[in-house]
């Protein structure tokens, strides 16, 4: 039977790829229930029984719209802004934020006959790099010699070994200067900066590729969409204004390994970095499971709005 329940969009207010995405929906009558963590409990709430044979029943309910728990046919995870007891006291609010992780989150993350786009438990396990690379690796991916370290001589032997080095963040908390949110870029690295700073705490450096050009690959359900990126710039999301996009072929290897470590985590969707070398091959750089892709569509013509549409509406 075909499941006609609504599906959940569990993101920020300021989503535009959401935006897109739960536009397509409406366009094809889908009932969408858009909510934000960070919402609970002044405006969104929840009442889930747990009962013998039937699982999770109940609704959680927005200041629009409610959602019946039980037939709930798909879950987009995106970015909600996470929950905030800001009125309590710390103690208080660090027993009720966990109290609302382990219950609306635990909650959402147990629907049954749920298609999750990604299950948050199943981001968290991908959001490690060390584990992604790890497992890219497994997949018959290529990847950079990496470091991962907090002393300072490593750095000095990985640079002397391996030759330009770049410094990335293992992940990326975002930093405000005069209250703008920056993020830390990728930069490369020279023996000369290496100091004991290195020990404040843990650092991933890895080899520069020679590249001639990046390629994101967004995997939506069984399809991909490979989208070559050239800028000329070590970082390319540092400077949009200088990109440009043409769709690739990915060459041979690459979408089994996409697919193998799809596998391995357990995802849906993902959004693929490579660095293309000179001499063409493709460097596995990372993955994000909860990363951006619609911009890219209108420099491409790629139809991947209404691939994330299909996947969603659990289209056959």
């Amino acid at each position: 039977m075909t499941n006609t329940g609504p599906v959940l969009v569990v993101t920020m207010v300021d989503d535009p790829t959401a935006d897109l995405v739960i536009s397509e929906l409406h366009d094809r009558n889908v009932p969408v229930v858009r909510l934000d963590s960070g919402d609970f409990p002044a405006t969104l709430s929840v009442a889930a029984t747990i009962t013998s044979p039937r699982g999770i029943a109940g609704t959680v309910t927005t200041p629009t719209r409610s959602a019946d728990l039980s037939a709930v046919r798909s879950l987009y995870y995106r970015r909600p802004s996470g929950f905030a007891f800001t009125h309590l006291d710390e103690q208080d609010a660090r027993f009720a934020l966990t109290q609302a992780r382990y219950g609306l989150g635990g909650v959402l993350a147990a629907l049954p006959s749920c298609l999750y786009v990604n299950h948050p438990h199943r981001i968290g396990d991908a959001e490690f790099k060390p584990a992604g690379l790890t497992t890219a690796v497994a997949a018959g991916l290529r990847v950079p010699p990496t470091l991962i370290t907090s002393e300072p001589d490593a750095v000095r032997d990985f640079i002397k070994t391996h030759g330009p080095t770049i410094y990335k963040p293992l992940s990326n908390p975002v930093y405000r200067i005069d209250d703008v949110p920056c993020s830390v870029k990728v930069d490369e690295v020279t023996p000369d900066q290496v100091d004991d700073r290195i020990r404040g705490t843990a650092h991933l450096f890895q080899r520069r590729v020679d590249k001639v050009a990046d390629v994101r690959v967004t995997v939506i359900g069984h399809r991909a969409f490979y989208i070559r990126i050239d800028s000329g710039l070590l970082d390319w999301r540092t400077d949009y204004e200088r990109l440009t996009y043409s769709v690739v072929a990915p060459p041979a290897g690459v979408a089994d390994g996409l697919r193998r470590y799809m596998n391995h985590f357990g995802l849906v969707f993902g959004a693929f970095d490579f660095a293309i070398g000179a001499d063409g091959t493709w460097w596995f750089l990372e993955c994000n499971p909860s990363g951006q892709w619609a911009w890219m569509e209108p420099h491409t013509g790629l139809p991947m709005v209404a691939a994330m549409a299909d996947l969603l509406e659990r289209k056959r």
